[in-house]
């Protein structure tokens, strides 16, 4: 398996991603193809279509073991499902999959073609494996049964950023912003309204706690990368 492209996004980290490709569908990402790709043709006939498909590593779950059941965090991490019923990334084979939404092929002199893209749910510098169309006449089944997910179709939580804060974040990323807090980034099991937590998003660390189905937002500081931090 060769790695073809990696991708561009806001999410230094893996807390806070959005657990499902689309449920943040402004959340733009970009593909960037690695050196021996960059050529135009590849993508030739690709601008006909809306959506398209990428299959990718969990590069930061790669792992020697595995097991055939997993916590799904939706469950409180107190129920146990078979690793083929869940997306979660402890897998036998580390690869996810991905329905974003194709927003424009564009050409960079330095670059070659890249792929600009919205709702994908991948960590900056993910390992891309391979890139499909979406085809709705075969990929969409909208009577599909949602098993044990589709418990929390509706769940989301009601976010509240004070203006003074919210005036920290650039314009163009506030309604992105709100969309990855109102999916509740904590763990199902958390729940502790004291707790501050902090999402690494697009240069910034938005640290918030949650209460009674609320999450306010407590302060914006200025991301610093894992052994960056001054001492």
């Amino acid at each position: 398996m060769k790695v073809i492209a990696k991708i561009r996004s806001d999410f230094p980290e893996k807390f806070g991603i959005p657990r499902q490709s689309g449920l943040v569908d402004c959340l733009q990402a970009y593909v960037v193809l690695e050196p021996e790709y960059r050529n135009p043709a590849v993508f030739r006939g690709l601008e006909g279509y809306s959506h398209i498909w990428l299959l990718w590593q969990f590069s930061e779950a790669v792992r020697d073991t595995w097991s055939p059941t997993v916590h799904p965090p939706r469950l409180g991490g107190c129920r146990k499902m078979g690793v083929f019923a869940t997306r979660s990334p402890f897998r036998p084979n580390p690869i996810g999959l991905s329905s974003v939404r194709l927003l424009e092929i564009q050409s960079d002199p330095v670059l070659g073609p890249v792929l600009a893209v919205s709702g994908a749910d991948l960590m900056n510098e993910t390992p891309i494996y391979d890139i499909k169309p979406y085809l709705p006449y075969t990929d969409s089944h909208p009577d599909a049964a949602a098993g044990f997910a589709g418990e929390y179709l509706d769940y989301g939580l009601e976010v509240h950023v004070p203006k003074e804060l919210l005036e920290q974040v650039s314009p163009d990323k506030r309604e992105a912003l709100f969309g990855i807090l109102s999916q509740d980034p904590r763990p199902a099991y958390q729940d502790d309204p004291e707790r501050v937590y902090g999402v690494a998003f697009a240069g910034q660390n938005i640290r918030f706690r949650v209460r009674d189905g609320v999450l306010t937002v407590c302060s914006v500081e200025q991301y610093e990368r894992k052994g960056d931090a001054k001492e």
